[in-house]
């Protein structure tokens, strides 16, 4: 007889932390440093937001208030979330029993059969995650408001009407977000300009050349379109940050400072927990339990470019 692969352990409590933070925190919007983390937000968190109108005045004699403050808040509510799994060990084994015994060059999984099995859901997670950062949609399954539904709720916030961006014309409406950038945002450290993917690769091709739109014959360095070998990119002294997440078409010009991701990491009441259910039906499944917190903000509508 076969010998069969049984998982006689369960990881909860503090253990599991560890695998839920790297569920959230790989997305590709989080991993990059392009969103500002909040954890250990155990309900809500309110974020304040100051304006102040002309703050130097004509000089008196006395004593005078030359400004107005106006404050304002964002309120951060990670939305509770969940995943429930039913996987069949088979479905995995082989490819787990490949990774043990060396034949994968994939040799930087884990080994142990339990572990793989937790970090195959981790990364599902993330990729979630990562979709709803930016275009989730509160009402669906699953998902908590993207930054695309509160940017589109909020009124303070520049709209830039789009099109759909090609090579040829990638250039022009990337300016038209920059030209929408605050004055008093424009040159911040940590301002980006948050583009789809599908944006990524028309502004990249553009720089290639090769092209009757004036972007020149031979691209950058007159590389051709062999040019890019990933890295960073820039428009007009404004770095992009490339989010997976993003739909395409969509485009947001925001200081890192100004958005938000808020989540509960550290809570007691986190689980994470592969259960064999082996012993308790007979079958070949394994259970897959995870709880978390996850939402986002954003803080002065006023200073973010909304393009879509």
């Amino acid at each position: 007889m076969a010998t069969t692969t049984s998982i006689t352990t369960s990881y909860a409590g503090q253990f599991a932390a560890r695998y839920v933070s790297a569920a959230l925190l790989s997305a590709d919007t989080i991993e990059g440093g392009g969103i500002t983390i909040k954890p250990n937000v155990k309900y809500k968190e309110v974020l304040k937001t100051v304006n102040l109108d002309a703050i130097t005045k004509d000089s008196t004699c006395d004593f005078s208030d030359t400004s107005t403050l106006t404050l304002a808040e964002k309120v951060l509510t990670p939305k509770q979330l969940q995943v429930n799994l039913e996987l069949c060990k088979n479905d995995f084994r082989s490819d787990w029993e490949a990774i043990e015994m060396g034949y994968s060059a994939f040799d930087s999984l884990p080994a142990n059969f339990s572990d793989y099995l937790i970090g195959y859901v981790a990364g599902k997670v993330a990729e979630k995650n990562e979709q709803n950062i930016w275009q989730g949609a509160d009402a669906s399954e699953g998902e908590y408001d993207g930054f695309t539904a509160l940017l589109a709720a909020d009124a303070d916030v520049i709209d830039v009407v789009g099109t759909t961006v090609t090579a040829a014309n990638v250039i022009d409406e990337l300016g038209k977000v920059v030209d929408a950038i605050p004055s008093s945002v424009y040159g911040k450290e940590d301002l980006y300009i948050y583009v789809s993917q599908n944006i990524a690769r028309a502004y990249v091709r553009a720089l290639g050349g090769f092209g009757a739109n004036g972007l020149g014959g031979n691209g950058v360095n007159n590389a051709g379109t062999t040019w890019y070998n990933g890295g960073d990119l820039a428009f007009d002294g404004v770095k992009l940050f490339v989010c997976s997440g993003m739909p395409d078409n969509d485009m947001v010009a925001a200081q890192k400072s100004n958005l938000y991701f808020g989540t509960s990491l550290m809570e007691d009441w986190q689980v994470v927990k592969l259960l064999d259910m082996a012993d308790l039906d007979g079958s070949d499944n394994v259970r897959v339990v995870m709880r978390f917190a996850a939402g986002v903000q954003i803080g002065i509508g006023a200073d973010i470019v909304y393009y879509t």
